[in-house]
């Protein structure tokens, strides 16, 4: 009965994972831009929440879409203004303007909000229910359901929507998705803004139920690339396959060697990946 309970924590926890990764992968995948200061973005995200939360009474799942809006309008200017300049550039002089980003925007909220953590409380925060033998948290398991939705919601986005279509053109073949209309300018905006929004929603989901503080974004970055690496960045449920594994390892690996042994785990993972499947469990070559 344990066992399992590890087990169903692991998946709750993976679902949280999966949604910091999926924005993550969708501009690595697409803009071929690993987004160091995917974190930052993350802990942006969190604060709004915070902030809607505390400011308005709304409740904390309620604020979720907001942040998305917010976040969305924060990349995309961010993509305009910043990315753009080097958005075909080699990979070390984008890797080098992002982790720069993700610096800049870390000491601007330390110096706005200080290094005191902070977190949302809220009536049901302690709530759970039972499944037979077994204990769910209301807030893990909403945030897991939601991670189950957002991940099909993006996937009928990038399938089934003409702005999808035009992304996955641009993704396949940068000159014919030109050649044939496609403003790739405004594609990469809006590739970049969606991106910045699905971390803004994660960083929510972690105000929930963890503290947060600036400098939080740091580990989700690094959790964000093996992730990414390890569900392939060939389709949009790889993060969610990723995000789950991921969550099953460090719960099971936390019980049977203990919590500070998470890091070891996690970056062992990423080099047997790396070695055995460097395309991920579902990688290929496009969308």
């Amino acid at each position: 009965m344990v066992f399992v309970q590890i087990l169903l924590d692991g998946l709750l926890l993976g679902g949280v994972y999966a949604v910091i990764a999926l924005g993550f992968s969708l501009v690595w995948g697409i803009m071929n831009i690993i987004n160091v200061s995917h974190g930052a973005f993350v802990m942006l995200g969190a604060y709004a929440t915070y902030w809607i939360t505390t400011s308005s009474g709304l409740d904390p799942f309620m604020a979720l879409p907001i942040t998305m809006l917010i976040m969305f309008i924060v990349g995309g200017i961010v993509q305009r203004f910043i990315i753009n300049y080097v958005i075909r550039a080699p990979a070390y002089i984008t890797i080098t303007l992002t982790f720069g980003l993700e610096l800049l925007i870390v000491n601007l909220a330390l110096g706005a909000w200080t290094a005191n953590f902070r977190s949302i409380t809220v009536s049901y925060s302690g709530a759970r229910f039972f499944v037979g033998p077994f204990l769910f948290p209301y807030t893990r398991f909403f945030i897991f359901v939601s991670a189950l939705v957002l991940t099909g919601l993006m996937h009928l986005f990038i399938t089934r929507t003409k702005t999808g279509a035009a992304i996955r053109a641009t993704r396949m073949d940068l000159e014919s998705a030109r050649l044939n209309g496609v403003n790739v300018r405004r594609i990469y905006i809006i590739t970049f803004g969606v991106g910045a929004a699905l971390a803004g929603v994660a960083g929510g989901m972690i105000a929930i139920t963890y503290p947060i503080s600036p400098q939080m974004g740091f580990s989700y970055l690094a959790m964000s690339f093996i992730i990414a690496v390890l569900g392939g960045l060939g389709s949009m449920a790889g993060p969610l396959i990723g995000g789950l594994i991921f969550g099953l390892i460090e719960a099971l690996g936390s019980f049977l060697i203990g919590t500070g042994f998470k890091g070891i785990i996690a970056f062992t993972l990423l080099v047997i990946i790396l070695l055995v499947r460097p395309s991920g469990i579902l990688g290929r070559e496009y969308y």
